[in-house]
């Protein structure tokens, strides 16, 4: 069925070559513009699976509290920065990011937000400052200038609510002490005395223990944001050191000499829309009116930027990648190839990858990383088909045959080894990894486009081709024309004898494989074999990188802020446990937080004194935060936290900053941890401590989330072995069950694979020799290499059957195999391996070393494919070997004269 919906595709694009060929140039340049509206995606999605319950509580984390923050590093001694010029010029940018403008505010003395509207943005509202304003991208922004502002305003409300309280405490007393005299029967004017007399005694009591609450706090400043004792006193713990910041302020103040803004921007933000505002924050940081008065710089750093730098690096690597596939592969058909249109393959793969990524956008797609690598790889298979397909035509046209029966006739084997490729590709679905999952199910869509691209504009092109030429118009012939004409001829023979020139080692070998596999088939198989379980067993010992920071450009800046950011203050990351409830703002749901908080804390090296320096968790900024510190636990002065307690610290604390760590509906709570820089494996074991420490109370839930947590487990995920092995053996499986379903027969199934299966241990092999650590992308290899080897084996061992069909001896149909079909293998093979070398090119290190191993494996694995399939085809050709023990003897007893027939039965 298949055979016939082909030979009707084929008779179609024979009978109109010219329509044709217009339909598909007319869908790849509609495709084409199509997959120019394509965007990068470099979300955390595309390493993680979005139905895994990290993923899940990550999401949920970020929706209800801000995605990862971009972080702007300030590098300010901080005795500087607490200034009131520098402090001042700080909460001024702190309110620009977070789309506000502050005014001062006499009563509280500091600065608070203006009422929306009532104040123009900075800078106007053309500035970066207005458009922030206008989108407000950010859920949340806090920083040196917003927390020392909402703590003295905090402070201040304090103490006027303390100052009411005692003035309401004097007049109650006063009317007391008047509604008494008079109850004694005394005179007005007594009545008065003793009233003034009980409002001065009860004056003294309040302005005492105001006094009292005022010396046992430890302030000697007055609380305004402009005070220079009461700012340093909230900053710095001079137990620490001189000038050491408070180690509870970590996330705000790292270090003696630096300082952070933190910019959470809303989980609903698409792509778009967040690379326009970090592209706004940026410009912000750049403002005149934000510069430092004592030289202080700010960077802008954090996870997002670096995915956005990554993503426009990825759009930047198309074109880039696209111009030197095209190049390349035309150099290589120029040289290998032989052919009348040798550069129409080329044409067919760019017609293929332009409908194949129209359809992507089509149905919504966007690029990942892994996607991009589809590029190269899709252009090298659909010239493959193009070459293959052309070389049987060409072949059957040389024997006689007509054009458009040579073309019906090369069409189902050149399928059925589309097929099997395909198939192979199959195992890439099982992937942990959503981008090659992706990876692959784009590659399934490409084979089959191509596909029809070789048989539908192949054919046309060929037949248009074949045609007899019109009688000419005469011309007059100019010198300069000859010239340019014999120039040109002249410099197709030189590229011809190049390309002679290269590839004669390589049929060297294979006539040197053909007599090998003539004479010792069994010892060239076991070889093989021999290689390629030392490749299984190497590849269980392989590095795994999975760490994003590691496969982006190095040179990129934003990274190397990134890690600037990292040294400074030693954390690499946020991991959050979000808590559930039906009320987190109780004394045994924060109790439980307090306690868990602190054990891991001590468990993992961090004393408050010392701060992060050494500890391998730091805390962040949490919900137990606002009632207890780290010594207060300890002491066990957090124990007498009751329901009133809990309620009045919530509304003592300004909504700005309780937001960030307790929903509305206090159904839902953070507890934040920075982890440090360590290997994503011992990061792994860290996550695991944690979650086996997790035993909230009853009625309470709780889970890991944030980046690290899904960077470990995608690190977890291609560390598996056994997965991957298991991905060798279902590509394996796939690709045998389609062939046996198109072939018929067990022995023309089985046969392709031989080389195929051993071509993944030899690629395991020689990734294990180059000691090139395995990534989202090169740990599809093995899948790749089956897809890849099973049509160079399919085409070769099918066209060895034909010639046996032919009536032709075993040693004369293996050459006659290798003299034509392994001809065009060769050319393919090599145009296929020069179009993933294209990758080493690329500026991303998960392409660039993907494409390396892929350019060396693959080359093995074609050598492998032209030595060992000989070697099984000769070896399928002794009958003995496909027939049990009794068969065997009977076929023995026929052989024999009569007379030993009987002595055997």
């Amino acid at each position: 069925m298949m055979a016939r919906t082909f030979e009707r595709l084929v008779r179609a694009a024979v009978g109109r070559p010219a329509v044709t060929l217009g339909i598909v140039l007319a869908l790849a340049l509609g495709g084409g513009a199509l997959a120019l509206r394509l965007h990068p995606n470099t979300g955390s999605d595309t390493f993680v699976s979005s139905s895994s319950a990290s993923f899940q509580a990550s999401l949920d984390d970020e929706r209800h509290f801000g995605g990862d923050p971009v972080v702007i590093l300030i590098r300010e001694p901080l005795t500087d920065l607490v200034e009131t010029k520098d402090l001042g010029t700080v909460s001024e940018l702190e309110a620009c990011l977070a789309g506000q403008v502050i005014v001062p505010n006499q009563q509280l003395q500091a600065f608070t937000p203006a009422p929306a509207g009532s104040q123009k943005p900075y800078g106007g509202w053309a500035s970066p400052c207005g458009k922030l304003m206008k989108e407000r991208p950010a859920q949340v922004v806090y920083g040196p200038g917003t927390f020392l502002n909402r703590a003295v305003a905090a402070v201040q409300q304090q103490v006027l609510s303390l100052e009411r309280g005692a003035q309401q405490a004097v007049t109650s007393a006063r009317q007391s002490a008047y509604k008494l005299a008079l109850a004694e029967h005394m005179s007005h004017k007594q009545a008065l005395a003793e009233e003034n007399a009980a409002g001065q005694l009860a004056q003294q009591q309040q302005y005492s223990q105001l006094i009292k609450m005022y010396l046992n706090s430890g302030i000697s400043g007055q609380p305004a944001i402009d005070d220079p004792h009461f700012i340093p006193e909230i900053v710095f713990d001079q137990t620490r050191g001189v000038n050491q910041p408070k180690a509870r302020f970590a996330y705000l103040f790292p270090s003696k000499n630096s300082a952070l803004i933190q910019v959470r921007l809303k989980a609903s933000l698409s792509a778009t829309k967040q690379a326009q505002a970090i592209s706004w924050i940026r410009q912000a940081v750049r403002m005149p009116m934000f510069r430092s008065a004592y030289g202080g710089t700010y960077t802008v750093s954090g996870v997002p930027v670096v995915t956005h730098d990554l993503a426009s690096t990825i759009t930047g690597s198309i074109a880039g990648l696209l111009g030197a596939a095209l190049l390349v592969m035309a150099v290589v058909l120029l040289l290998v190839f032989r052919g009348r249109l040798r550069l129409l393959p080329l044409v067919i793969a760019l017609c293929a990858v332009g409908i194949t990524f129209g359809i992507v956008s089509l149905l919504g797609g966007s690029l990942t990383m892994a996607s991009i690598a589809v590029l190269p790889i899709l252009i090298g298979l659909a010239v493959d088909y193009g070459i293959q397909f052309q070389s049987r035509v060409q072949e059957g046209s040389a024997s006689g045959v007509p054009v458009a029966d040579a073309t019906i006739a090369a069409a189902p084997t050149i399928a059925t080894a589309a097929l099997a490729t395909a198939a192979g590709f199959l195992a890439l679905l099982l992937s942990p990894v959503p981008m090659v999952r992706g990876f692959g199910l784009l590659l399934i869509v490409g084979i089959a486009v191509a596909l029809l691209c070789a048989l539908t504009a192949g054919t046309a092109a060929i037949v248009l081709r074949s045609r007899p030429a019109r009688p000419a118009v005469r011309r007059v012939r100019t010198p300069s024309l000859g010239v340019l004409g014999a120039s040109a001829r002249g410099a197709t023979e030189i590229v011809s004898d190049v390309g002679a020139r290269i590839t004669a080692p390589v049929r060297a070998g294979g006539r040197m494989a053909l007599s090998a596999a003539a004479r010792r088939p069994g010892r060239v198989l076991a070889i093989g074999l021999l290689l390629a379980v030392l490749g299984w067993a190497a590849d269980t010992q392989t590095a795994v990188q999975s760490d994003v920071t590691k496969l982006v450009p190095a040179s990129m800046p934003a990274l190397q802020n990134l890690r600037t950011l990292e040294n400074v203050t030693g954390v690499s990351g946020e991991i959050d446990v979000v808590v559930h409830s039906r009320d987190v703002a109780t004394p045994k749901t924060i109790g439980w937080m307090l306690r868990y908080q602190d054990g891991l804390l001590a468990h993992y090296g961090y004393v408050e004194a010392k701060g992060c320096s050494h500890a391998t968790l730091c805390p962040a900024l949490s919900l137990p935060d606002l009632f207890c510190s780290g010594s207060q636990v300890a002491s066990g002065k957090c124990n007498s936290l009751t329901p009133g307690t809990i309620m009045s610290f919530l509304r003592a604390v300004p909504s700005y900053f309780s937001q960030a760590v307790i929903t509305g509906d206090r159904r839902e709570a953070t507890l934040a941890f920075g982890i440090r820089l360590m290997p994503l494996s011992r990061q792994q074991r860290v996550i695991d401590y944690m979650r086996a420490q997790l035993h909230p109370p009853p009625g309470v839930s709780a889970s890991l989330a944030g980046l690290p947590v899904l960077a470990a487990q995608a690190d977890a995920s291609l560390s598996s072995s056994s997965h991957r092995m298991l991905m060798l053996a279902v590509g394996l499986l796939a690709v045998g069950l389609v062939l046996l379903a198109v072939l018929r027969t067990v022995r023309r199934a089985l046969v392709p694979l031989v080389p195929i299966a051993l071509a993944t241990g030899w690629s395991s092999l020689i990734l294990f020799a180059t000691q090139i650590p395995l990534n989202p992308m090169s740990a599809t290899l093995g899948a790749l290499v089956i897809a890849i080897s099973t049509e160079f084996s399919v085409l070769l061992s099918e066209r060895f059957r034909a010639e046996r069909r032919a009536g032709r001896a075993p040693a004369e149909a293996l050459a006659r195999t290798y003299r034509f079909t392994g001809s065009a293998v060769l050319a393919s093979g090599i145009t296929a391996i020069a179009g993933f070398g294209v990758l080493t090119l690329s500026s991303i290190t998960m392409l660039r070393d993907f494409g390396l191993v892929t350019l060396i494996d693959l080359t093995v694995s074609l050598a492998g494919v032209l030595l060992v399939l000989p070697s099984a085809l000769a070896l399928s050709e002794r009958e003995d070997a496909w027939v049990g023990p009794r068969e065997r003897v009977r076929r023995v007893a026929v052989r024999l004269p009569r007379r030993r027939r009987a002595t055997v039965a």
